[in-house]
């Protein structure tokens, strides 16, 4: 038995991918990121990610005023090394093109990234694209991660301007209220009911 050759992505480059690579390199498996300059491919989603992400799609565009545009996995250019896929990126309505030809947005273009968090993906999730989006200027994050039996439990996140970090603003179970980067008021055991 041979083994099958190994495509020519799968050796990086000198110093790491480019945020611009992803747009160029030929059959890459579908949802692709580019953390730190090294390809990150992700696994099947479970049910739980899909309904939350559904969930939340269906509230946040009910909710979001026209200066805004929600996109469930569009990646996020946030550097030339760092090109993420979060769940779900809320956009000024000037970055989303009427032809809505983009594969991705630029950081500066995002008003809120939401994760949902996969076994395979918690530390990621958790604490490097944190802070990545931070650093990149976002002024808004929520992680979702699973609470009890399949409710979701969602937490806020705010950057502060001084230091350039994410502050938890607050962790929301049954009822997500928050008042930005708009208001909107999600009842979290709506996933019960898709």
């Amino acid at each position: 038995m041979t083994a099958e050759p190994l495509p020519a992505w799968a050796i990086p480059p000198r110093g790491g991918f480019t945020s611009d690579d992803l747009d160029r390199i030929p059959d890459l498996p579908p949802h692709t990121e580019l953390i730190d300059g090294s390809l990150v491919f992700v696994s099947p989603q479970k049910s739980f990610h899909s309904l939350v992400v559904d969930l939340l799609v269906l509230t946040l565009r009910a909710a979001a005023p026209d200066t805004v545009r929600v996109r469930r996995e569009m990646s996020l250019v946030l550097n030339p090394r760092n090109r993420p896929e979060p769940d779900l990126v809320l956009v000024r309505a000037e970055a989303a093109s009427d032809a809505a030809d983009e594969t991705g947005y630029r950081a500066p273009d995002a008003v809120l990234v939401v994760e949902v968090v996969s076994p395979d993906s918690e530390e990621r999730d958790r604490k490097r694209k944190p802070q990545l989006y931070a650093e990149a200027g976002i002024p808004h994050f929520w992680r979702v991660e699973k609470g009890e039996g399949r409710l979701p439990v969602v937490y806020v996140f705010e950057r502060e301007p001084a230091t350039g970090a994410y502050v938890a603003t607050g962790i929301h179970h049954d009822r997500l209220k928050v008042s930005v980067p708009f208001a909107v008021d999600i009842d979290l055991s709506g996933i019960d009911r898709l």
